[in-house]
Formats: structure tokens, C-alpha cells, sequence
């Protein structure tokens, strides 16, 4: 199925909303942050009403979350529609309403959470259901775009494992850091898994920035999402060093300082922005790469065009 004209307009929202979740990520971050989980105490109501309560103490941050969770349902719904009106691949019409599924569920156990009063497990779920939205808003963004394309002649990879098995598995591990980062934020276990978990990642993301630059160092489509995503391995690292060493300085502290909460809500937010770079990587090593060989992609539309030239140039 032929894909309508690129839309300008539908890119660029799709793009808003991925940042709107960039910050809906960041807003949860900040209830996590401020131990503000059960400020209010039902769901879906606020103190027994839809009411705008008193956006005061953790108020502000647990019911704010809720605002911005509810202002990012309504503008991916919109997207989904709108895809599903002007964009007829079938992966990226899926992909759409996936988004609008993940974005119920993610809810749902936002309400559990609260109802339930903060299960470790349901609350590590909540987070890691918010990074699985977020990488599914980059990639609408990203599918959207007018240069973004499959078919593409694409580089031979002889390397093994391959990049595309490489960028995968990093990815993976990124997120499995991220589960592991959440349960520590939860109180569901101590530091050292996360400790691990940071040194496997940093490894992998090392293993990947010097493949690109070693063999694709011509391919800037795989150069430059490679050095933000090593750059952001650096800040993300320094990011959870200071976390930890702000929350020992704080244990006896009553309520979260301000210092913790910011350098916390950000490597929250940074970690993030590692887990959807790393797809991205991920995304073009599978778009731009052939593991064993150089592999020329032709389109079938082209394909069928140059079986009828053939076909009419041999007619007397």
C-alpha cells in the first residue's frame, strides 16, 4: 500500500507530542522525587471530586502529574486519528494505536498505584510502562518524517555480532536498567544491581560508539545518534553518581531536599533520553545495514515499473 503525501503538519505534531511525554516522564519523575506517591490519596477522583484541589505540598506534583497525563491521552488519541486518516502503513496505524493501548494501561496502573498504596511492583511497571510510551511517541515522530524510509541501499556489516544484533541488544539493556533503576527509586531493592546494571550498559554503549566509528565512519545517520548517545552515557553517569551521594547526605533529612529532587528528576529524565537514543541507533542499524554482505533494497513499485519497460521494449 502506497503511502499518502508526506505531511509536514502531522510530523511536526507527532513531535510535540513526543515532548509532551518527555515531559509527562519528568513529572512523574518529580513525585517519585518528592515522595509525593499518595499526596492524593484516590483515583481517578482528587479528594473525592474531579475538582482542581489545593495545589499545595506534594499536591502540586501528584495531581500535576495527573493533569499532564491526561493533556498527553487526549493529544495521543488525536494522533492516532490522524495518522490513521493520512498515513496508510499498516505498521505505522498499528504502531498509533498501540500508543493510545500503552497509554490506558500505563493509567490504569498509575491507579493501581495509589489505590493500592505504592506496590513496589506496580509501581516499577508504571515506570517502565512510561519509557515503553515514550520510545513508541519517538518513533511515530520519527516514522512520520519525510526522509524516513526502509528501502535503502544498505552497508555491508560483516562484524559479529552484527550492528543490528549489537544496537538491539543495547537497547535491551538500557531498559533492563532502567527497571532496575525504578525499583531502586521504589525501595524495592539496594544499589548494586543498579551499580551493575550502570557498568554493563556503559560497556555495550562503548561496544557500539567504537563499531560505528571504526566501520561506518561515512554513514553520519549512524555517527551522530552514536555520539549523543555516548554523551549521554557520560552525563547520565555523573547524574546517578550525585544521586547517590546527595542521598546518603540526606538520609536523616524529613523531606526530600531540593538538591536530591532536582539531580534525581533529571537523571530519571536523561535516562530516558539514553533509552530512546539507543533505539534510534538500533532503528538504523536495521535501516541502513546488511549483516554479510551489501544488500542494494529496491522497492517493489520499482521493481514492477522496470518489468514492464522490459516487457513493452521487446515487442517488435
Amino acid at each position: 500500500m502506497i503511502r499518502k503525501p508526506y505531511s509536514p503538519w502531522l510530523h511536526r505534531y507527532a513531535v510535540f507530542v513526543a515532548g509532551a511525554t518527555f515531559l509527562l516522564i519528568i513529572a512523574g519523575a518529580l513525585v517519585t522525587s518528592n515522595d509525593a506517591g499518595l499526596s492524593v490519596p484516590d483515583w481517578p477522583t482528587s479528594f473525592g471530586s474531579f475538582r482542581m484541589p489545593r495545589m499545595v505540598g506534594g499536591v502540586k506534583f501528584e495531581h500535576g502529574h495527573r493533569m499532564v497525563a491526561g493533556v498527553v491521552t487526549i493529544l495521543t488519541v488525536i494522533l492516532a486519528l490522524w495518522i490513521w486518516r493520512s498515513d496508510s502503513r499498516r505498521s505505522v496505524r498499528r504502531l498509533a494505536a498501540l500508543s493510545v493501548l500503552t497509554i490506558v494501561i500505563q493509567a490504569l496502573l498509575g491507579g493501581i498505584t495509589v489505590l493500592f498504596y505504592l506496590p513496589v511492583v506496580i509501581s516499577v511497571s508504571h515506570a517502565c510502562m512510561a519509557q515503553v510510551f515514550f520510545c513508541l511517541s519517538v518513533c511515530l515522530a520519527l516514522f512520520t518524517s519525510e526522509n524516513w524510509k526502509w528501502d535503502e541501499p544498505r552497508l555491508d556489516d560483516s562484524g559479529s555480532p552484527s550492528l543490528r544484533r549489537l544496537a538491539a541488544w543495547t537497547t535491551a539493556l538500557v531498559f533492563l536498567q532502567l527497571m532496575v533503576g525504578a525499583g531502586f527509586r521504589h525501595n524495592g531493592f539496594g544499589i548494586i544491581p543498579h551499580a551493575i546494571g550502570a557498568v554493563l550498559v556503559a560497556g555495550a554503549v562503548i561496544w557500539i560508539a567504537f563499531r560505528i566509528f571504526s566501520r561506518f565512519s561515512d554513514e553520519p545517520r549512524l555517527k551522530q545518534p552514536a555520539s549523543r548517545l555516548a554523551a549521554l552515557l557520560v552525563v547520565q553517569l555523573g547524574l546517578g553518581i550525585a544521586s547517590y551521594i546527595l542521598k546518603l547526605d540526606s538520609l536523616n533529612a524529613p523531606q526530600p531536599l531540593l538538591p536530591v529532587v532536582i539531580v534525581t528528576t533529571i537523571h530519571v529524565a536523561v535516562g530516558a533520553l539514553v533509552l530512546v537514543t539507543s533505539l534510534l541507533v538500533t532503528l538504523q542499524a536495521f535501516r541502513l545495514t546488511s549483516p554479510g554482505g551489501v544488500r542494494q533494497v529496491v522497492p517493489a513499485s520499482a521493481d514492477r515499473v522496470s518489468s514492464r519497460s522490459g516487457m513493452l521494449s521487446a515487442k517488435p
